[in-house]
């Protein structure tokens, strides 16, 4: 029996976003281990620790039909203070804040929605594309201010989009 939800839009199930959290969790992890500071084990532990808190912060705020509501929400920043997901995920593995702060820029946000996930470090560095996936259905973003292209505004030149993959 299927269940319907009539004038109250609902959340995605967890399948949905795994691709995007895997991304996201695959790049930070990806950060740490560039380092050479955090074991494989470790690695294995903290991703596993920041997959789950991703899950659980974004399941009430995935909204595959309205990519980008909720995007301030999902949205991971470290601007000289450390984001508290990737900070208690990095405690399971005795990372403190101090040791992050060495692994990891000091100026990094990490955009992830619905189909698409990308990351900036440095507050005038260029957008870079992580993951994209096709929008099952035509999603218009023309004029809305989303929580990145709020970032872009006042940018004197056009950033570069660049495609990174990141491996495990």
């Amino acid at each position: 029996m299927s269940q319907r939800w009539s004038g109250v839009s609902s959340c995605s199930s967890r399948a949905d976003m795994v691709p995007e959290i895997a991304a996201a969790v695959g790049f930070v992890s990806s950060l740490l281990r560039t380092r050479g500071c955090v074991s494989e084990h470790q690695l294995q532990v903290f991703s596993g620790a920041l997959q789950e808190a991703l899950t659980e912060h974004y399941k009430h705020h995935w909204f595959p039909e309205k990519p980008f509501k909720g995007s301030g929400y999902r949205c991971i920043r470290i601007n000289h203070k450390m984001d508290p997901i990737i900070s208690k995920a990095a405690s399971q593995i005795g990372l403190n804040l101090q040791q992050l702060y060495q692994l990891l820029p000091s100026e990094l946000t990490l955009w992830v929605d619905p189909y698409e996930v990308s990351y900036r470090i440095g507050e005038d560095g260029s957008i870079c594309v992580l993951y994209e996936a096709a929008v099952a259905t035509p999603v218009s973003s023309y004029g809305m201010l989303t929580c990145k292209n709020q970032m872009m505004l006042g940018r004197t030149s056009p950033s570069k989009n660049y495609m990174m993959t990141v491996s495990s």
